[in-house]
């Protein structure tokens, strides 16, 4: 038995790489918006330590919710569309970039705050100019473990009508044709190794020291 269908992806390659590309697209702004947020929320965190509990008990919350439900209680509010996706799917990264970046500044030795300090900085500026670009590495870790989930957790939009490879999965989960799944999970596994040795390459160009430590 031929479980997978070469013509089948001749003549829909198109809607393969328009699919791919919602996909991409799907993920980069819940990364993007993300980060911006938990960076935010890492910020007050490290500043005022006594929100930190507070913050991680609230993102640990979002990020146990079950996906299904947190998108069947947002559809009511946001109906299905793309605003209701990306609600849920920015949701997931909160937790682990806040996280990351709490320990990756408290992972900055005592000595680079010291010598900051001894030249004249304010807290603002040691931590904007030394705590976190040093923190950078873990930071981007973090980033790229969001990004690799957000990859797999677009693909259950697609019972919004959103889903990017998703739609293959579920289109062929309803017709039993396994060309459509194979398409979508291969597609989303590629894509999600793809974005995280992108990122890596990222993390490296912006961190240069660490290459030329190794080195």
């Amino acid at each position: 038995m031929n479980i997978f269908n070469w013509e089948w992806v001749g003549r829909n390659w198109i809607a393969i790489v328009e699919r791919t590309w919602e996909h991409v697209f799907l993920t980069a702004v819940a990364v993007v918006v993300g980060t911006v947020i938990a960076i935010g929320l890492a910020v007050v965190a490290v500043r005022r330590r006594r929100w930190y509990g507070p913050i991680t008990s609230v993102t640990n919350i979002l990020y146990t919710v079950p996906s299904l439900a947190l998108f069947a209680f947002l559809v009511p509010f946001t109906g299905l569309s793309t605003l209701t996706s990306e609600i849920g799917l920015v949701s997931y990264t909160l937790l682990i970039i806040v996280r990351n970046t709490v320990a990756g500044v408290d992972g900055v030795s005592r000595g680079v705050r010291e010598a900051a300090d001894g030249m004249g900085f304010t807290a603002r500026r040691r931590f904007w100019k030394a705590e976190f670009p040093l923190a950078l590495p873990v930071i981007m870790a973090g980033i790229r473990i969001a990004s690799v989930t957000t990859v797999g957790l677009v693909t259950i939009t697609a019972i919004l009508g959103q889903g990017g490879l998703g739609y293959f999965i579920l289109a062929g989960l309803r017709s039993f044709f396994w060309t459509q799944i194979i398409i979508g999970t291969v597609g989303s596994v590629l894509l999600a190794v793809v974005i995280d040795v992108g990122l890596l390459w990222v993390e490296r160009l912006l961190t240069p020291w660490t290459r030329r430590a190794a080195a």
